[in-house]
């Protein structure tokens, strides 16, 4: 399997609400950036929400368009991937960084990539205490609350508007 490639797209660069800081969201490939995108999802989904560890890396984070946020030292502060099945998912950002826009600015880039590609759709299974936050970019509940990791999630979907 091949990686997929990102679609051309400047960084995003945008500073934090608190503290004026720049962060930048930047394409990433698992083959270089992979202890970069790996530090962020050992943080967030292994050590701070418990998932084993062989539930979290799977054979698709080769072949994903992933993202990679960084902070002004050049520090990984967030992640989040496209699979080639439209599905976002392995969304996650350091806690200090929460709430500053990182999300965001992940999400943003990820939309625009899925619609460049001409994608008539995209899903995630968001946390629920996530759900708002998907709200916010137009993604509505397409299925029942199910446990993944021991973790509710529920499934969500974002139909884009033809063009």
């Amino acid at each position: 399997m091949q990686e997929q490639k990102l679609s051309p797209h400047p960084q995003i660069t945008r500073p934090s609400r608190t503290n004026m800081s720049l962060y930048i969201v930047r394409a990433a490939s698992w083959q270089e950036d992979g202890l970069a995108l790996r530090a962020v999802r050992e943080a967030v989904f292994i050590r701070e929400q418990g998932v084993p560890a062989e539930l979290e890396w799977d054979e698709f984070d080769v072949i994903c368009v992933h993202l990679l946020a960084m902070n002004p030292s050049g520090n990984p502060i967030g992640t989040a991937r496209l699979l080639p099945d439209a599905s976002i998912g392995r969304m996650a950002v350091l806690g200090d960084w929460r709430c500053k826009g990182v999300g965001s600015a992940l999400m943003d880039r990820l939309l625009k990539e899925a619609e460049n590609r001409q994608l008539p759709s995209v899903t995630l299974n968001a946390q629920t205490h996530a759900i708002g936050f998907y709200s916010r970019f137009g993604f509505q509940q397409a299925g029942p609350e199910f446990l993944d990791a021991g973790i509710p999630h529920v499934k969500m979907m974002l139909q884009f508007r033809p063009r």
